[in-house]
């Protein structure tokens, strides 16, 4: 499987990242290789996560990489990250 991000996901995710860095440069290192390394784990098994909880209807799943929510959903052989959300912020439904 391929990791891909949509450009909001991407937009989100390295909008964390600056945030991170902003107020602790090494932190935000830290969560970026801890993040990168949780990711590269769905493309070997893109189930690991698990069911959004606010909506266990849909088939999109979560994989949390402290303090943030990775939103994504496996297509075919690609798995999509659709959402990057702090955890203490309630998602809207993925798209």
């Amino acid at each position: 499987m391929r990791l891909r991000f949509t450009r909001s996901a991407r937009d989100q995710f390295l909008a964390a990242v600056n945030f991170i860095k902003s107020d602790d440069p090494s932190a935000a290192e830290k969560f970026l290789n801890r993040a990168t390394s949780s990711l590269r784990e769905l493309e070997r098994f893109p189930g690991a996560g698990r069911s959004i909880p606010e909506f266990p209807e849909l088939p999109h799943r979560e994989l949390i990489v402290h303090p943030y929510r990775f939103f994504y959903r496996a297509v075919g052989k690609t798995v999509w990250v659709v959402g990057v959300w702090h955890g203490r912020k309630l998602p809207e439904q993925p798209h």
